[in-house]
């Protein structure tokens, strides 16, 4: 019964979509790149576990009806709405001024061992950039629901939905913070250091001023 309730017809459109959607680029990607950078594989996979991880907050607070109350009040998703730009623009702030020293990153068989990071930031940073992010919050209330059916247990659903999205999100992310950590002597380089750090600095000064720029949604 739970089989048929959990995987069922709207499943398998919801598989593909959320998997397309996961592989669009965008802040995540970002943040797992800058900090697989910054601290090897390792720090990647954390961000990553991290972001994926907040996506059962989402989830839980679409199901509740959470979600529906911060659309509904202006003051309320507004303040999430200031909470998660900032924070978005105090990262891409960190970034350009790593732009500005120039200093090449540290990578294990060509300068020596990754930086060392306290394993808790990148945990903090990637739970914090996906729970203070509104756009999920719009992104959850409005999809989650086309794929639960009415006599389906919302927030069991909701959860294992999310759970669903946190492994295709996970594979994904780690993906790439492999491939960037496979990188080596591209990241050891001043110059690359240097342009990477500006880049996704600026991306994310620029996500950040968007989003506390764009409207209240409906």
């Amino acid at each position: 019964m739970w089989q048929i309730m959990l995987i069922d017809a709207q499943f398998w459109p919801f598989l593909v979509a959320i998997t397309l959607l996961t592989m669009s680029p965008g802040v995540d990607t970002l943040l797992v790149i800058r900090n697989t950078a910054r601290g090897g594989v390792r720090d990647g996979l954390l961000t990553s576990l991290a972001i994926c991880s907040g996506l059962f907050v989402h989830a839980a607070v679409s199901a509740l009806g959470i979600s529906l109350i911060l659309l509904q009040s202006a003051w309320a998703f507004g303040l999430l709405k200031l909470a998660g730009a900032g924070y978005l623009i105090w990262l891409g702030v960190n970034s350009l001024l790593a732009s500005r020293r120039g200093q090449g990153l540290p990578v294990a068989g060509v300068s020596g061992a990754p930086r060392a990071v306290p394993f808790w930031l990148p945990l903090r940073e990637g739970f914090l950039s996906n729970v203070l992010n509104p756009k999920t919050v719009i992104f959850y209330m409005a999809f989650l629901p086309q794929f639960i059916a009415p006599g389906d247990p919302a927030l069991f659903k909701s959860l294992f939905l999310a759970g669903v999205h946190f492994v295709i999100a996970n594979i994904w992310q780690i993906a790439i913070a492999a491939m960037v950590g496979g990188a080596g002597r591209l990241l050891a380089s001043r110059r690359f250091a240097r342009w990477l750090n500006g880049l996704t600095g600026a991306v994310l000064v620029t996500f950040g001023v968007k989003l506390a720029l764009e409207r209240q949604p409906g």
